[in-house]
């Protein structure tokens, strides 16, 4: 796009007369005491099918006061990394249950699904190898594909032997797919996938 006032307005109201131009809609409170599902809006109580609170943990009154009293001990900043300015022993708690609960070794928390992809992408290729990202990926395994500057080339969705046909016996690769696809609620084929990365001596990334 070119650096043009008129050509940044033309784009938006080409969005505008699509339907396409997205605004943040302020939340005035909620219509239930500890219900999320329930925001309003310009004064009208909506239900809301697009939280990923589905638990509806969010505003739960045990889990506001555990928090109320984590942030009277420890503020509510760290004020940078944890690399920088110390990783907390809640945090540190937290990842070793979480590790436990998972059966794993380790946990690392991130602070969004988002920056967890860039994170662990990122850190897993480089240029010069293969990230495979299923077609309806979410944007953020996307993001991090194309940052880690490796080759990326996306598969059919859902469909293992086709990301079997990409495959590159010559370059490191990593398989990145959601475990769920959000927008339509269908499950990636976990088992192939792991089988090919297995195999192939490929990561396997699940954004789940």
């Amino acid at each position: 796009m070119r650096r043009d006032a008129q050509c940044l307005a033309t784009a938006l109201h080409e969005l505008d007369a699509r339907q396409l131009r997205r605004a943040p809609r302020s939340v005035q409170g909620f219509a239930g005491s500890h219900d999320i599902a329930l925001p309003i809006v310009a004064g009208r109580a909506l239900v809301n099918f697009c939280s990923n609170d589905y638990l509806g943990l969010a505003r739960h009154p045990r889990l506001i006061d555990a928090m109320r009293a984590a942030a009277h001990e420890f503020g509510v900043g760290s004020g940078a990394a944890h690399l920088v300015t110390g990783h907390s022993r809640e945090h540190h708690a937290l990842e070793e249950e979480l590790a436990a609960f998972t059966g794993r070794e380790r946990a690392l928390l991130f602070s969004t699904g988002y920056m967890a992809n860039l994170g662990v992408i990122t850190a897993l290729a480089e240029r010069g190898d293969l990230v495979l990202g299923d077609r309806l990926n979410h944007a953020s395994l996307i993001d991090a594909a194309l940052l880690s500057g490796a080759r990326h080339a996306r598969y059919a969705h859902g469909d293992a032997q086709d990301a079997a046909r990409h495959m590159d016996n010559e370059r490191n690769t990593l398989i990145a797919t959601d475990g769920v696809f959000s927008m339509d609620g269908d499950f990636a084929p976990l088992a192939e996938l792991a089988q090919l990365a297995n195999t192939r001596k490929a990561w396997l990334v699940v954004d789940d």
